[in-house]
């Protein structure tokens, strides 16, 4: 299958796709600010640069694309692989069949790095929540949001589990003498 648009047009689509404020991005965004969730964006100190960081919940929340991060795409390890012997395709994401192997090279490498940047802020006690673009459509974002929502609660109460203070104890024995006793 050839590519109906010339490199020099090619060029030109593809450079207008940018990794921040994507629609579904902002679907995320807008949600959580709307229900008293305040975050930061892209913060460059946190492992992965993640798309929202809500630091009080010790939380990480990406927001990929279906395609560009090969969501469902079973990438077996296989010696025709790079043709695309070895490749299925899911419900959300086709890979295309026009240069197949840059696009199978460059999906690979995005998910190894993003399972990468997952291992390093887990191992730094942050909780991670991926969303998928094809979670945020119209008949489905609610439902995402709410389950969002729920590990956003989850990761805040273990985040103050890990802080619990030591009881008062109030029997005599445990009662420290007063320094004039001593």
């Amino acid at each position: 299958m050839t590519d109906t648009m010339t490199p020099e047009q090619r060029h030109r689509c593809m450079s207008h796709i940018h990794s921040k404020g994507t629609k579904p991005e902002l679907k995320v965004r807008r949600w959580l600010w709307s229900h008293g969730y305040r975050y930061r964006l892209n913060v460059r100190s946190v492992p992965g640069k993640p798309d929202i960081v809500l630091r009080t919940y010790r939380t990480a929340i990406f927001v990929n694309g279906c395609f560009w991060h090969g969501h469902g795409v079973r990438m077996s390890e296989c010696r025709n692989a790079l043709r695309g012997e070895c490749i299925e395709n899911s419900a959300c994401c086709k890979i295309p069949n026009t240069n197949r192997e840059f696009w199978i090279t460059k999906i690979r490498r995005n998910q190894e790095r993003d399972q990468e940047n997952y291992r390093v802020l887990q191992e730094n006690g942050w909780h991670i929540i991926v969303v998928w673009e094809c979670q945020l459509k119209p008949d489905r974002i609610e439902h995402t949001m709410h389950d969002v929502e729920l590990l956003l609660n989850d990761n805040l109460l273990s985040v103050y589990r890990q802080h619990t203070p030591v009881p008062y104890s109030t029997e005599k024995e445990s009662v420290l003498p007063m320094a004039a006793e001593s």
